[in-house]
Protein backbone atom coordinates (compact mmCIF):
# COMPACT_ATOMS: atom_id res chain seq x y z
CA UNK A 1 0.00 0.00 0.00
CA UNK A 2 2.85 2.13 0.70
CA UNK A 3 4.31 1.76 -2.76
CA UNK A 4 1.05 2.72 -4.48
CA UNK A 5 0.82 5.30 -2.09
CA UNK A 6 3.91 6.72 -3.20
CA UNK A 7 3.59 5.84 -6.92
CA UNK A 8 0.07 7.71 -6.58
CA UNK A 9 2.16 11.06 -5.09
CA UNK A 10 4.65 10.88 -7.83
CA UNK A 11 2.33 10.63 -10.60
CA UNK A 12 -0.19 13.93 -9.38
CA UNK A 13 -2.54 13.64 -13.04
CA UNK A 14 -2.85 10.06 -12.32
CA UNK A 15 -3.97 10.58 -9.29
CA UNK A 16 -6.89 12.42 -9.99
CA UNK A 17 -8.39 10.87 -13.55
CA UNK A 18 -8.62 7.45 -11.04
CA UNK A 19 -10.31 9.67 -8.49
CA UNK A 20 -12.32 11.45 -11.28
CA UNK A 21 -12.62 8.14 -12.94
CA UNK A 22 -13.90 6.19 -9.74
CA UNK A 23 -16.57 9.45 -8.98
CA UNK A 24 -18.13 9.23 -12.23
CA UNK A 25 -18.66 5.37 -11.93
CA UNK A 26 -20.52 6.49 -9.08
CA UNK A 27 -22.74 8.79 -10.58
CA UNK A 28 -23.07 6.93 -13.87
CA UNK A 29 -22.92 2.86 -13.40
CA UNK A 30 -21.00 1.59 -16.23
CA UNK A 31 -22.73 -0.28 -19.25
CA UNK A 32 -20.88 -1.59 -22.25
CA UNK A 33 -21.80 1.64 -23.93
CA UNK A 34 -19.67 3.48 -21.73
CA UNK A 35 -16.45 1.05 -22.98
CA UNK A 36 -17.59 1.70 -26.69
CA UNK A 37 -17.81 5.47 -26.15
CA UNK A 38 -13.80 5.54 -25.20
CA UNK A 39 -11.74 6.85 -27.87
CA UNK A 40 -9.56 3.56 -28.55
CA UNK A 41 -8.49 4.93 -31.32
CA UNK A 42 -6.46 8.13 -29.74
CA UNK A 43 -5.10 5.39 -27.05
CA UNK A 44 -3.65 3.31 -29.96
CA UNK A 45 -2.19 6.70 -31.52
CA UNK A 46 -0.58 8.14 -28.44
CA UNK A 47 0.80 4.40 -27.75
CA UNK A 48 2.02 4.42 -31.04
CA UNK A 49 3.75 7.78 -30.92
CA UNK A 50 5.21 7.06 -27.61
CA UNK A 51 6.72 4.15 -28.52
CA UNK A 52 8.47 5.03 -31.35
CA UNK A 53 9.61 8.24 -29.45
CA UNK A 54 10.70 6.18 -27.07
CA UNK A 55 13.47 4.39 -29.57
CA UNK A 56 14.03 8.30 -31.43
CA UNK A 57 16.22 8.45 -27.68
CA UNK A 58 16.93 5.60 -27.20
CA UNK A 59 19.22 5.22 -30.56
CA UNK A 60 20.11 9.04 -30.45
CA UNK A 61 18.48 10.16 -33.63
CA UNK A 62 18.78 13.51 -32.75
CA UNK A 63 22.49 13.13 -32.67
CA UNK A 64 23.04 15.47 -35.67
CA UNK A 65 20.92 18.34 -34.08
CA UNK A 66 23.12 17.87 -30.76
CA UNK A 67 26.22 17.91 -32.55
CA UNK A 68 25.35 21.53 -34.17
CA UNK A 69 24.38 23.11 -31.51
CA UNK A 70 28.07 22.57 -29.98
CA UNK A 71 28.81 24.86 -32.93
CA UNK A 72 27.51 27.92 -31.67
CA UNK A 73 29.80 30.75 -30.91
CA UNK A 74 27.66 33.09 -28.87
CA UNK A 75 25.01 32.89 -26.07
CA UNK A 76 22.23 34.55 -27.81
CA UNK A 77 23.02 32.12 -30.93
CA UNK A 78 23.12 28.91 -29.03
CA UNK A 79 19.76 29.99 -27.27
CA UNK A 80 18.08 31.11 -30.27
CA UNK A 81 18.75 27.68 -32.04
CA UNK A 82 17.67 25.89 -28.59
CA UNK A 83 14.43 27.44 -28.26
CA UNK A 84 13.74 27.08 -31.87
CA UNK A 85 14.73 23.49 -31.91
CA UNK A 86 11.94 22.85 -29.18
CA UNK A 87 9.75 25.22 -31.31
CA UNK A 88 10.28 23.55 -34.35
CA UNK A 89 10.69 19.79 -33.51
CA UNK A 90 7.79 19.55 -30.72
CA UNK A 91 5.76 20.05 -34.29
CA UNK A 92 6.61 16.15 -35.21
CA UNK A 93 7.56 14.84 -31.67
CA UNK A 94 4.71 16.14 -29.62
CA UNK A 95 6.10 18.90 -26.94
CA UNK A 96 7.13 16.52 -24.07
CA UNK A 97 9.98 14.53 -25.98
CA UNK A 98 11.02 17.95 -27.41
CA UNK A 99 11.28 19.52 -23.91
CA UNK A 100 13.03 16.29 -22.87
CA UNK A 101 15.84 16.04 -25.81
CA UNK A 102 16.81 19.96 -25.53
CA UNK A 103 16.54 20.50 -21.97
CA UNK A 104 19.12 18.10 -20.61
CA UNK A 105 20.98 19.33 -23.76
CA UNK A 106 20.48 23.29 -22.73
CA UNK A 107 21.70 22.59 -18.93
CA UNK A 108 24.42 20.52 -20.33
CA UNK A 109 25.71 23.03 -23.06
CA UNK A 110 25.27 26.21 -20.44
CA UNK A 111 26.91 24.23 -17.83
CA UNK A 112 30.38 23.67 -20.03
CA UNK A 113 29.72 27.14 -20.97
CA UNK A 114 29.79 29.00 -17.83
CA UNK A 115 26.40 30.30 -18.43
CA UNK A 116 24.35 28.52 -15.84
CA UNK A 117 22.43 31.68 -14.58
CA UNK A 118 20.85 31.71 -18.10
CA UNK A 119 19.34 28.32 -17.65
CA UNK A 120 16.10 29.05 -16.17
CA UNK A 121 15.30 31.80 -18.20
CA UNK A 122 16.27 29.94 -21.53
CA UNK A 123 14.36 26.71 -20.42
CA UNK A 124 11.33 28.62 -19.60
CA UNK A 125 11.21 30.25 -23.21
CA UNK A 126 11.86 26.33 -24.31
CA UNK A 127 8.48 25.62 -22.56
CA UNK A 128 6.56 28.34 -24.04
CA UNK A 129 8.00 27.34 -27.24
CA UNK A 130 6.92 23.85 -26.88
CA UNK A 131 3.54 25.03 -25.78
CA UNK A 132 3.47 26.99 -29.00
CA UNK A 133 5.42 25.17 -31.81
CA UNK A 134 3.41 21.93 -30.99
CA UNK A 135 -0.01 23.96 -31.58
CA UNK A 136 0.35 23.82 -35.48
CA UNK A 137 0.12 20.31 -36.19
CA UNK A 138 -2.29 17.31 -35.72
CA UNK A 139 0.41 14.94 -33.78
CA UNK A 140 1.94 18.13 -31.46
CA UNK A 141 0.40 17.41 -28.60
CA UNK A 142 -1.97 14.79 -27.14
CA UNK A 143 -5.10 17.13 -26.58
CA UNK A 144 -4.20 18.34 -30.34
CA UNK A 145 -4.32 14.71 -31.52
CA UNK A 146 -8.12 13.99 -29.57
CA UNK A 147 -9.43 16.92 -31.09
CA UNK A 148 -8.65 16.64 -34.27
CA UNK A 149 -9.61 13.33 -34.39
CA UNK A 150 -13.18 14.15 -33.28
CA UNK A 151 -13.18 17.26 -35.45
CA UNK A 152 -13.70 15.31 -38.84
CA UNK A 153 -11.05 18.04 -40.96
CA UNK A 154 -8.49 17.27 -42.72
CA UNK A 155 -4.80 17.76 -41.16
CA UNK A 156 -4.29 21.05 -43.60
CA UNK A 157 -7.46 22.66 -42.49
CA UNK A 158 -6.53 22.02 -38.74
CA UNK A 159 -2.95 23.33 -39.69
CA UNK A 160 -4.35 26.75 -41.08
CA UNK A 161 -6.60 27.22 -38.18
CA UNK A 162 -3.31 27.05 -36.26
CA UNK A 163 -0.85 28.90 -39.02
CA UNK A 164 -2.00 32.49 -37.58
CA UNK A 165 -1.77 31.90 -33.91
CA UNK A 166 1.57 29.97 -34.60
CA UNK A 167 3.50 32.50 -36.56
CA UNK A 168 2.85 35.07 -34.03
CA UNK A 169 4.32 33.09 -31.51
CA UNK A 170 7.10 32.09 -33.45
CA UNK A 171 7.83 35.97 -34.01
CA UNK A 172 6.94 37.24 -30.75
CA UNK A 173 9.32 34.74 -29.30
CA UNK A 174 12.36 35.94 -31.27
CA UNK A 175 11.28 39.63 -29.50
CA UNK A 176 11.69 38.00 -25.96
CA UNK A 177 14.92 36.18 -26.96
CA UNK A 178 16.30 39.61 -28.06
CA UNK A 179 14.62 41.42 -25.47
CA UNK A 180 16.33 39.19 -22.75
CA UNK A 181 20.16 39.33 -24.63
CA UNK A 182 19.62 43.17 -25.43
CA UNK A 183 22.81 44.11 -22.86
CA UNK A 184 25.23 41.73 -25.05
CA UNK A 185 23.93 40.24 -27.88
CA UNK A 186 27.40 38.61 -28.90
CA UNK A 187 28.28 37.93 -24.99
CA UNK A 188 30.27 34.25 -26.44
CA UNK A 189 30.30 30.97 -25.15
CA UNK A 190 32.95 28.56 -25.35
CA UNK A 191 30.87 24.68 -25.74
CA UNK A 192 33.17 21.41 -26.30
CA UNK A 193 32.30 19.33 -29.29
CA UNK A 194 29.99 16.25 -28.96
CA UNK A 195 32.13 13.11 -29.17
CA UNK A 196 28.89 10.31 -29.14
CA UNK A 197 28.55 8.75 -32.33
CA UNK A 198 25.92 6.38 -33.90
CA UNK A 199 26.29 2.76 -33.21
CA UNK A 200 26.81 1.12 -36.31
CA UNK A 201 25.59 -2.32 -35.42
CA UNK A 202 22.22 -0.51 -34.79
CA UNK A 203 21.53 1.05 -38.27
CA UNK A 204 18.33 -1.41 -38.83
CA UNK A 205 16.71 -0.02 -35.56
CA UNK A 206 17.34 3.91 -36.48
CA UNK A 207 15.88 2.97 -39.64
CA UNK A 208 12.85 0.79 -38.76
CA UNK A 209 11.69 3.62 -35.87
CA UNK A 210 12.19 6.29 -38.91
CA UNK A 211 9.82 3.91 -40.92
CA UNK A 212 7.38 3.74 -38.24
CA UNK A 213 7.06 7.27 -37.42
CA UNK A 214 6.19 8.11 -40.87
CA UNK A 215 3.74 5.26 -40.88
CA UNK A 216 2.13 7.29 -38.01
CA UNK A 217 1.81 10.00 -39.26
CA UNK A 218 0.21 9.08 -42.26
CA UNK A 219 -1.96 6.97 -40.05
CA UNK A 220 -3.20 10.49 -38.37
CA UNK A 221 -3.30 12.26 -41.51
CA UNK A 222 -5.16 9.81 -43.65
CA UNK A 223 -7.55 8.82 -41.00
CA UNK A 224 -7.55 5.52 -41.93
CA UNK A 225 -10.18 2.74 -40.64
CA UNK A 226 -7.01 0.24 -40.58
CA UNK A 227 -5.14 1.89 -37.35
CA UNK A 228 -5.88 -0.95 -35.20
CA UNK A 229 -4.22 -3.35 -37.67
CA UNK A 230 -1.33 -0.56 -37.90
CA UNK A 231 -1.17 -0.48 -34.43
CA UNK A 232 -0.68 -4.30 -34.48
CA UNK A 233 1.99 -3.70 -36.93
CA UNK A 234 3.69 -1.50 -35.00
CA UNK A 235 3.87 -3.26 -31.87
CA UNK A 236 5.19 -6.38 -33.06
CA UNK A 237 7.64 -4.41 -35.38
CA UNK A 238 8.93 -3.07 -31.69
CA UNK A 239 8.52 -6.78 -29.87
CA UNK A 240 10.95 -8.14 -32.60
CA UNK A 241 13.41 -5.40 -33.09
CA UNK A 242 13.68 -3.83 -29.64
CA UNK A 243 11.46 -5.43 -27.68
CA UNK A 244 13.25 -3.26 -24.02
CA UNK A 245 11.58 -0.50 -25.60
CA UNK A 246 7.90 -1.63 -25.41
CA UNK A 247 8.77 -1.59 -21.42
CA UNK A 248 9.32 2.25 -21.80
CA UNK A 249 6.57 3.68 -23.30
CA UNK A 250 4.38 6.07 -20.98
CA UNK A 251 1.55 3.66 -19.78
CA UNK A 252 0.89 5.94 -17.28
CA UNK A 253 0.01 9.08 -19.49
CA UNK A 254 -1.92 6.13 -21.55
CA UNK A 255 -3.66 5.26 -18.15
CA UNK A 256 -4.40 8.86 -17.66
CA UNK A 257 -6.21 9.33 -21.03
CA UNK A 258 -7.83 6.08 -20.53
CA UNK A 259 -9.71 7.25 -16.81
CA UNK A 260 -10.41 10.53 -18.34
CA UNK A 261 -12.66 9.03 -21.68
CA UNK A 262 -13.90 6.82 -18.59
CA UNK A 263 -15.06 9.64 -16.39
CA UNK A 264 -15.86 12.59 -19.58
CA UNK A 265 -18.27 9.20 -21.21
CA UNK A 266 -19.46 8.86 -17.22
CA UNK A 267 -20.29 12.83 -17.50
CA UNK A 268 -21.72 13.01 -20.42
CA UNK A 269 -24.11 9.60 -19.85
CA UNK A 270 -25.56 11.81 -17.10
CA UNK A 271 -28.41 14.46 -17.97
CA UNK A 272 -28.34 16.70 -15.30
CA UNK A 273 -24.72 17.15 -15.39
CA UNK A 274 -24.32 16.97 -19.14
CA UNK A 275 -27.31 19.90 -19.25
CA UNK A 276 -25.38 21.91 -16.79
CA UNK A 277 -22.33 21.59 -18.98
CA UNK A 278 -23.90 21.94 -22.65
CA UNK A 279 -25.26 25.58 -21.22
CA UNK A 280 -22.24 26.80 -19.09
CA UNK A 281 -19.38 25.54 -21.92
CA UNK A 282 -21.22 25.99 -24.96
CA UNK A 283 -19.77 29.34 -26.94
CA UNK A 284 -17.33 29.66 -23.50
CA UNK A 285 -15.21 27.06 -24.84
CA UNK A 286 -12.13 29.32 -24.76
CA UNK A 287 -12.44 30.66 -21.34
CA UNK A 288 -13.69 26.77 -20.05
CA UNK A 289 -10.24 25.43 -21.54
CA UNK A 290 -7.68 28.11 -20.21
CA UNK A 291 -9.64 28.00 -16.94
CA UNK A 292 -10.35 23.98 -16.45
CA UNK A 293 -6.37 23.27 -17.02
CA UNK A 294 -5.27 25.27 -14.25
CA UNK A 295 -6.63 22.21 -11.84
CA UNK A 296 -6.41 19.20 -14.21
CA UNK A 297 -3.90 19.93 -17.20
CA UNK A 298 -4.68 20.71 -20.62
CA UNK A 299 -5.02 16.91 -22.20
CA UNK A 300 -7.55 15.96 -20.09
CA UNK A 301 -9.31 19.48 -19.96
CA UNK A 302 -9.67 18.80 -23.95
CA UNK A 303 -11.42 15.66 -23.48
CA UNK A 304 -13.84 16.25 -20.32
CA UNK A 305 -14.94 19.75 -22.35
CA UNK A 306 -15.10 18.31 -25.65
CA UNK A 307 -18.52 16.64 -25.48
CA UNK A 308 -20.17 19.58 -24.24
CA UNK A 309 -18.56 22.39 -27.15
CA UNK A 310 -20.09 23.63 -30.11
CA UNK A 311 -16.75 25.59 -31.11
CA UNK A 312 -14.05 23.26 -31.32
CA UNK A 313 -11.47 25.82 -32.58
CA UNK A 314 -12.20 27.88 -29.58
CA UNK A 315 -11.37 25.18 -27.12
CA UNK A 316 -8.70 23.37 -29.40
CA UNK A 317 -7.23 27.18 -28.61
CA UNK A 318 -7.90 27.33 -25.06
CA UNK A 319 -6.27 24.22 -24.07
CA UNK A 320 -3.44 25.27 -26.52
CA UNK A 321 -3.22 28.51 -24.87
CA UNK A 322 -3.63 26.96 -20.60
CA UNK A 323 0.05 25.93 -20.82
CA UNK A 324 1.26 29.52 -20.50
CA UNK A 325 -0.85 30.28 -17.32
CA UNK A 326 0.57 27.48 -14.73
CA UNK A 327 2.83 24.78 -14.02
CA UNK A 328 0.00 22.74 -14.14
CA UNK A 329 -1.57 23.94 -17.12
CA UNK A 330 0.21 21.56 -19.02
CA UNK A 331 1.79 18.07 -18.87
CA UNK A 332 4.85 19.50 -20.90
CA UNK A 333 5.75 22.24 -18.32
CA UNK A 334 5.31 19.13 -15.56
CA UNK A 335 7.84 17.29 -17.55
CA UNK A 336 10.41 21.00 -17.44
CA UNK A 337 9.78 21.68 -14.00
CA UNK A 338 11.09 17.89 -13.38
CA UNK A 339 14.40 17.87 -15.60
CA UNK A 340 14.96 20.89 -13.72
CA UNK A 341 14.90 19.66 -9.96
CA UNK A 342 16.57 16.67 -10.77
CA UNK A 343 19.58 18.50 -11.64
CA UNK A 344 19.17 21.21 -9.11
CA UNK A 345 17.54 19.88 -5.93
CA UNK A 346 16.08 22.55 -3.48
CA UNK A 347 15.51 24.94 -6.48
CA UNK A 348 11.88 24.14 -7.39
CA UNK A 349 10.57 27.51 -6.28
CA UNK A 350 13.11 29.57 -8.78
CA UNK A 351 12.18 27.52 -11.52
CA UNK A 352 7.87 28.15 -10.96
CA UNK A 353 9.07 32.17 -10.24
CA UNK A 354 10.72 32.41 -13.57
CA UNK A 355 8.52 30.26 -15.12
CA UNK A 356 5.45 31.89 -14.46
CA UNK A 357 6.53 35.60 -15.01
CA UNK A 358 8.13 34.49 -18.81
CA UNK A 359 4.90 32.16 -19.50
CA UNK A 360 2.56 35.11 -17.84
CA UNK A 361 4.03 37.43 -19.85
CA UNK A 362 3.89 35.75 -23.17
CA UNK A 363 0.21 34.80 -22.32
CA UNK A 364 -0.75 38.47 -21.74
CA UNK A 365 0.20 39.52 -25.23
CA UNK A 366 -1.44 36.01 -27.06
CA UNK A 367 -4.50 35.93 -25.06
CA UNK A 368 -6.25 38.25 -26.97
CA UNK A 369 -5.31 37.15 -30.73
CA UNK A 370 -6.39 33.72 -29.61
CA UNK A 371 -9.66 34.62 -28.47
CA UNK A 372 -10.11 36.59 -31.69
CA UNK A 373 -9.70 33.69 -33.66
CA UNK A 374 -11.75 31.48 -31.64
CA UNK A 375 -14.34 33.10 -33.61
CA UNK A 376 -12.76 31.38 -36.45
CA UNK A 377 -15.29 28.25 -36.73
CA UNK A 378 -13.93 25.05 -38.48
Amino acid sequence: MKKILAFLKKEPMLTVSVAAAIIALFITPPTPALIRDIDWKTLATLFMMLTVLEGFKSEDIFLPVIRFAGRMKTQAGLSFFLIFGVFFSSMFVTNDVSLIIFVPLTILLFRAGGKEHYILPVISMENIAAVRGSMLTPFGSPQNLFLFAKSGHSAWTFMLHMLPLWVFSGLLLCVFIRFHYRKDPREPIIVGKEERQWDPARAKQRICYLALFALIVWTIVSRTALWPYITAVVAVTVLICDRKILLKTDYVLLLTFLCFFIFSSSVTANEAISGFLTKAVANREYLWGILLSQFISNVPAAIVLYPFSTNLSALLYGVDSAGLCTLIGSLASVINYRIYVREYPGRGGSFIRVFTLTSLAFFVIVVIPGWLLSFWHF
